[in-house]
């Protein structure tokens, strides 16, 4: 779990991979996982963004406290390819779906899509499991 260049062990930050994120326990003390959905919270608020992952097509939950900040997709090479935003407006949208290796790559003019049907149901999943584990808390 890093920034840039995590594929590599080490970001173009010089930040080594896994130092900027932390796993969310559950209470079995093991990472809480969704199938290929992991989440995971930023050990600083300096932390690089998640571009690179060394799991093949993993899915990423980022939490802030008890809030989800965002679901950050990866391709089958460990690659960013989206993410979903949650808790401000993008293009008068919340939440709000950037795409690309890089924050609104390919977004147009507006910067920001509305969600899809598949992008819905995985926020819903997302929700649940992470709700349930706040309630169990």
């Amino acid at each position: 779990m890093g920034g840039r260049g995590a594929s590599s062990g080490i970001s173009e930050k010089g930040n080594k991979y896994g130092s900027q994120f932390h796993s969310i326990i559950d209470t079995n003390g093991k990472a809480l996982v969704s199938g290929n959905v992991k989440f995971i919270e930023s050990n600083s608020r300096d932390s690089e963004s998640l571009f690179e992952t060394m799991t093949n097509g993993r899915t990423y939950a980022v939490v802030g406290g008890k809030d989800l900040l965002k679901i950050v997709y990866f391709d089958k090479e460990n690659k960013h390819t989206k993410e979903i935003n949650f808790g401000h407006k993008h293009a008068e949208l919340d939440p709000h779906v950037h795409h690309g290796y890089f924050h609104n790559e390919r977004d147009g003019d507006k910067g920001a899509t509305q969600l899809n049907p598949k992008e819905k149901k995985m926020v819903a999943r997302v929700k649940k499991v992470w709700y349930d584990y706040l309630g169990r808390r």
